[in-house]
């Protein structure tokens, strides 16, 4: 299984994720954002957590303009697996593959901490691994983690079983308390939480490592 992580400017956590894949058993390239296409044969792409190059203006505006934004993309569009970890996850969302917009956390503080989250599908190649209900710890880090959309699309999130995780308890506003979300056909994923930090107990935790372990072995044995 292939795996691609792509960097921006301020990108802080692709070596993390890069790791977390490896350690799944994907084999791994790196992709700079001025790169205009993936590598032959990706399976699935990470966005990592840390900053992108315009954040100033909107959290992920400017990086959805960039060169490897079509790549990625076209990508989903063919059925393609896409994470997105924290300002991974607002790249998407300023690109359209996921619904709804991270905004300021409510009450305008960074959160940097550990947090407790509920498991709420496992019917997904990300979440396949874990029990639903199961209660997971990852760590945050994040200063527009607040989770916004509209009352019909939170309704059709329900309906289809798209929310993947939410916090437990309430961490920074979000709608419904929402740490992650999947896409129409559940191949895009984006999560706030970091699940990369959380691979190995030395580090003070393993429970990500699931989510990796889900992904490679559900498209290993596809």
């Amino acid at each position: 299984m292939k795996a691609a992580v792509i960097t921006f400017p301020g990108s802080n956590c692709d070596r993390d994720l890069a790791v977390a894949f490896e350690q799944a058993g994907a084999e791994v390239t790196r992709v700079w954002h001025k790169d205009d296409a993936l590598p032959e044969g990706v399976d699935v792409v990470g966005v990592p957590g840390g900053f992108s190059y315009g954040d100033y203006l909107r959290c992920g505006a400017i990086a959805a303009q960039s060169p490897i934004a079509g790549a990625l993309k076209r990508h989903a569009a063919k059925g393609g697996f896409v994470l997105g970890v924290c300002n991974g996850f607002q790249v998407l969302t300023e690109l359209g593959l996921l619904p709804g917009a991270l905004m300021r956390n409510t009450g305008l503080t960074f959160i940097c901490r550990p947090v407790v989250m509920d498991v709420v599908t496992t019917d997904s190649a990300f979440t396949a691994d874990y029990e639903k209900g199961q209660q997971i710890t990852l760590p945050v880090a994040h200063h527009d983690g607040n989770y916004q959309i509209t009352t019909e699309d939170l309704a059709e999130l329900r309906d289809n079983d798209r929310i993947a995780f939410t916090y437990a308890p309430a961490i920074n506003g979000s709608v419904a308390d929402i740490a992650g979300v999947l896409s129409h056909n559940r191949r895009v994923l984006g999560l706030m939480p970091h699940p990369e930090r959380a691979v190995d107990p030395a580090h003070g935790g393993a429970d990500g490592a699931a989510l990796f372990r889900s992904l490679v072995n559900g498209l290993v044995h596809a």
